[in-house]
């Protein structure tokens, strides 16, 4: 069993920038995958990023390249999302992932699907106002 608690939303104006975090508890961080999800009002939960175990691949969808960095610190048991030039439609609310094994796929794709992931944060609110 993994624990996640994510932290680090709040209120920002667009162009601004955010980082959360999501510590977690339990089993062995570093044999965990990790992902960041977000659901915006009225709107399915969507894949925003995803880390390997080394923290070494990184995966993104594609509104946020180039603007989010995930990483991980597995002495920490820790992942971040690193939020930069921020636009109003980046409301959401955040929420860690965790899946046992890694988020990569052989091939060179990830995992990016809700059923991937065994475990949940509780969400964290990110506002950007325009």
């Amino acid at each position: 069993q993994v624990q996640l608690v994510e932290s680090g939303g709040g209120l920002v104006q667009a162009g601004g920038s955010l980082r959360l975090s999501c510590a977690a508890s339990g089993r062995t961080f570093s044999g965990y995958g990790m992902g960041w999800f977000r659901q915006a009002p009225g709107k399915e939960r969507e894949f925003v990023a995803a880390i390997s175990l080394s923290g070494l691949r990184t995966y993104y969808t594609d509104s946020v390249k180039g603007r989010f960095t995930i990483s991980r610190d597995n002495a920490k048991n820790t992942v971040y999302l690193q939020m930069n030039s921020l636009k109003p439609e980046d409301t959401a609310v955040y929420y860690c992932a965790a899946r046992q094994g890694s988020a990569a796929r052989q091939g060179g794709s990830y995992y990016y699907s809700e059923g991937d992931y065994d475990y949940w944060g509780q969400g964290t609110q990110v506002t950007v106002s325009s």
